[in-house]
């Protein structure tokens, strides 16, 4: 490479290499002269894994950031709204349910309204809108809302390889990067571990001065080239293989759920989530507890008799990241920095997350290079953090008696960081203050949603003294109240604003 950071390249497609492309051509200006050069590599013969099909509420803003509109991401990729998650079975396997919705609770950072509620299993429903709204099937904003606007907060459901597609043909036309399909032959390094080209299988050779690998799980650059290693996290999360279908509606008016739908089973967790067209669902498990066979059978009961004539895809990964995310000249995004169980969608919310930090803290040579290389490695291995634990703390309530959910509420399964926050929590629950880094992923309420919805009640009395805005704590109550009135008369259908939309455009 030059001294002077001119040209990424980015290896490998899918959404992680097409949506980091887009970002950084958008903020590089790629399309101009002046801008820095992008171009993607991307092999004909490895066929790319969609990373899922649920988002986080980051991803309207990365959409505005690359210039795609709504409408048109909804045209192209059959979308969906995605409001929160609704857990059933967690808890007990007896019909218990509750949300996680997207929307903070009413007041909040004003009061914590969790001390004054007579039931905290019900804190969602009680202290937010968005539960009642999901529980209706309605949409999260109305056909006068601008593009990625509404009364709810809201991520998406998509199908990720119609993404991957959308995002490679604006990346082309409309950001100015450049395309290669051939496969990496070899990695070619400097004397100072630098990647200084690669070697394609068309005999051709291709020089860069920033390596993005986006290569799967096989992490060609960052895993085999640079050998950094691969740090598993087993001990805490055991799931390591998922089944998965498309399941078509019986009828082009099937309403569809503004959430994603995860339902607890003996050794995992089903997903359900609607698209325009179809379900995709499938059944997250850990093969320790139960075997494949056993499991593609429990997924198609889930589903009834339907579900005979569809093909089920297994998938095998193993949960965990790299040791370092940055290395060099090389930075993983996506599959190649790691992956743990598709639970509240974090794939593609790390891969915008990474993208936007490149983009933010783009380094011009070799010098800034490596102070970027050291910050970008302390804020992944602190989200990567957050995300264990966050996902894990699902788990750790379940009064299931199976062997898989017993195992998983053994304190000896559970990271330490976990454990301090749980002892926290147990005399006053998570508070704003308790997520306060910049680099957070999810703020105390989504703590709050899990914890309160999974049965857990701080000791309140603990420092019974400080509760004493009760009046007030009902005044918001009172307001939530009213809200959701007003978004239950006034929100359209999820399904029926999709194809107004849609058909308002054409």
């Amino acid at each position: 490479m030059t001294n002077h950071v001119n040209h990424i390249v980015v290896v490998g497609g899918g959404t992680a290499g097409w949506l980091t492309a887009a970002f950084l051509a958008a903020q590089h200006k790629s399309h101009s002269p002046e801008g820095l050069a992008v171009t993607v590599v991307e092999s004909p013969d490895i066929p790319t894994v969609g990373v899922g099909e649920g988002t986080w509420p980051t991803m309207k803003n990365t959409l505005q950031a690359i210039g795609l509109s709504e409408r048109d991401f909804f045209a192209h990729c059959h979308s969906t709204f995605k409001q929160g998650g609704k857990f059933i079975n967690w808890r007990t396997g007896l019909g218990d349910a509750y949300y996680h919705p997207f929307t903070v609770p009413m007041g909040y950072e004003r009061l914590d309204l969790a001390p004054y509620l007579n039931n905290l299993s019900h804190f969602a429903a009680e202290a937010n809108f968005q539960h009642h709204v999901c529980e209706a099937g309605l949409a999260p904003r109305s056909l006068s809302d601008p593009d990625y606007q509404g009364p709810c907060n809201y991520a998406y459901h998509l199908d990720a390889g119609a993404f991957a597609e959308l995002l490679k043909e604006h990346a082309l036309n409309t950001l100015g990067v450049q395309h290669r399909y051939a496969t990496v032959t070899e990695v070619c390094q400097d004397s100072d571990g630098y990647i200084t080209s690669l070697n394609l299988d068309d005999q051709s050779h291709l020089q860069g001065d920033l390596f993005i690998d986006c290569t799967g799980s096989a992490s060609r650059l960052l895993g085999d080239a640079l050998q950094v290693p691969f740090v598993s996290m087993d001990p805490y999360l055991f799931n390591n293989r998922a089944i998965a279908m498309q399941v078509p509606y019986p009828d082009p008016d099937t309403p569809i759920p503004c959430h994603t739908i995860a339902t607890a089973q003996s050794a995992g967790w089903i997903w359900d989530i609607g698209l325009t067209g179809r379900r995709g669902v499938g059944y997250v498990f850990c093969n320790d507890y139960i075997s494949e066979d056993e499991a593609e059978f429990t997924l198609r009961r889930y589903l009834g008799p339907e579900s005979e004539a569809l093909n089920a895809r297994t998938l095998s990964f193993a949960s965990g990241h790299r040791q370092q995310w940055w290395k060099r000249n090389c930075v993983a995004v996506g599959m190649s920095a790691g992956f743990v169980e598709p639970l509240e969608a974090t794939a593609i919310m790390l891969v915008e997350l990474s993208a936007r930090f490149l983009a933010d803290n783009m380094p011009t040579d070799r010098t800034t290079m490596r102070i970027m290389e050291r910050r970008f490695n302390d804020a992944m291995r602190y989200r990567w953090q957050r995300i264990i634990d966050f996902l894990k703390l699902h788990y750790v309530l379940s009064e299931r008696s199976e062997p898989y959910w017993t195992a998983h509420t053994d304190p000896e399964s559970f990271p330490l960081s976990l454990q301090d926050d749980l002892t926290v929590w147990s005399t006053r629950g998570p508070q704003t203050a308790d997520f306060d880094s910049a680099l957070e992923l999810f703020p105390a309420a989504s703590y709050q949603y899990v914890l309160y919805g999974m049965g857990f009640r701080p000791d309140f009395s603990a420092q019974g003294y400080r509760y004493d805005q009760a009046r007030l704590a009902e005044q918001i109550i009172n307001r939530n109240q009213q809200a959701t009135q007003h978004l239950l008369r006034s929100l359209p259908s999820h399904r029926d604003l999709i194809e107004r939309w849609l058909h308002s455009a054409t």
